[in-house]
């Protein structure tokens, strides 16, 4: 993963902004970013999704909206409509949190059955299933990603940044293992220099939810063309 360009690197982030203090000038900020340094995507609370579609209209970011965030505890049906209407109101990606308590009780046939539901009303979106894997056993983070693949979700994701530990090398070399090599795996949580980043790159994921975006990219630029901004920016 070293030999990726700064720009490819930034085409795995999705540049996430979901605090519940966040007001327009910062989602303004973001937006410019993602379009500035390439990211995959901007990932937002649903509110700010219409405001970004018109920010990112004629670019190739995409926007990624939250469900069921950042508990999961919501019902099923709350979950498909919050995923549909984020996706009518322009979000191309769905990250949805799934219900951590369910799992925990073996209740995997609602957890098979939301995802389903949330899928069925996001025809053509990637829909990410948030396992939340520092409240997680292995063998639940196991389950949770079998249950994720069976039912419809693209990709499984270690974390919403918002109860505990994010993402771990160990958990998303494991999340791996378990889905197989065509599957997708989001590393998010406490990813913040582009060691980081790599490190989850070469653990087997393939997307990256920072809140650091912009700091992760101008290091490794620093680390691959040095530390002149004119030598580094023209190879953006």
């Amino acid at each position: 993963m070293h030999n990726l360009t700064p720009r490819e690197l930034a085409g795995f982030i999705d540049h996430t902004l979901l605090k519940p203090e966040t007001a327009i000038e910062d989602i303004t900020r973001i937006c410019l970013e993602a379009k500035i340094h390439g990211f995959h995507s901007v990932c937002v609370n649903p509110y700010w999704v219409p405001y970004c579609k018109v920010r990112l209209r004629k670019t190739r970011v995409k926007i990624c909206s939250v469900v069921g965030f950042p508990f999961g505890a919501t019902d099923a049906r709350v979950k498909a409509y919050e995923a549909r209407s984020a996706i009518l109101s322009g979000a191309n990606e769905i990250d949805m949190v799934i219900n951590i308590g369910a799992l925990k009780s073996d209740h995997t046939t609602l957890i098979g059955n939301e995802i389903k539901m949330v899928k069925i009303f996001s025809p053509g979106i990637v829909l990410k299933a948030i396992i939340e894997t520092c409240l997680l056993t292995q063998g639940e983070i196991i389950l949770a990603c079998n249950i994720a693949k069976a039912n419809g979700a693209d990709f499984v994701k270690t974390s919403t940044g918002f109860n505990g530990q994010g993402a771990t090398t160990d958990n998303i070399e494991l999340m791996r293992y378990t889905v197989g090599p065509g599957f997708g795996v989001k590393a998010s949580g406490g990813i913040r220099t582009y060691g980081d980043a790599l490190a989850m790159l070469e653990a087997g994921a393939s997307r990256l939810g920072c809140s650091a975006s912009v700091e992760i990219i101008k290091e490794y630029k620093r680390a691959v063309y040095g530390p002149k901004e004119e030598e580094y920016a023209e190879k953006r």
